[in-house]
């Protein structure tokens, strides 16, 4: 069944998705730097890790979007990219910004241990975005 190309036929998706990658990039080095030097010394060695896990995440789905916005400029945008880079995006907010958060919840004296119901959210949303993936380059 063919994919119809109507998801959007301007590439408009990809004027905003590839300037988020962009930006989610430009963040995973600023938050790297600010961990290595600011943070380091202030968090426990679990909390730091955390810390770790979220910009490594941040920085593959960043290129992530990349790709996507790629395959759109490339005129292969459809539903599954669609939504596959919607999917990515929210998967760092909730992924990445609960791990943040969490690692740095002591340093700013807040009760957030909710969010780690966040955090497999945001694994949850990468994972069907990655099938999405998935499912378009086989189809293509």
């Amino acid at each position: 069944m063919a994919e119809k190309n109507h998801y959007p036929k301007d590439k408009g998706c990809a004027r905003w998705i590839g300037p988020v990658g962009a930006a989610f990039g430009f963040l995973t080095v600023a938050l790297g730097a600010v961990g290595a030097h600011l943070l380091r010394s202030q968090l426990s060695p679990p909390r730091m890790e955390q810390w770790q896990t979220a910009v490594q995440y941040q920085a593959l789905h960043a290129l992530s979007l990349l790709l996507v916005a790629s395959l759109q400029y490339a005129g292969k945008s459809g539903p599954l990219l669609f939504w596959a880079g919607r999917l990515y995006v929210a998967g760092i907010l909730c992924f990445c910004g609960s791990l943040y958060l969490l690692s740095t919840r002591e340093l700013l004296g807040l009760s957030l241990s909710w969010l780690q119901h966040v955090t497999p959210l945001g694994g949850l949303l990468w994972l069907v975005a990655w099938a999405l993936m998935v499912v378009k380059l086989c189809r293509n």
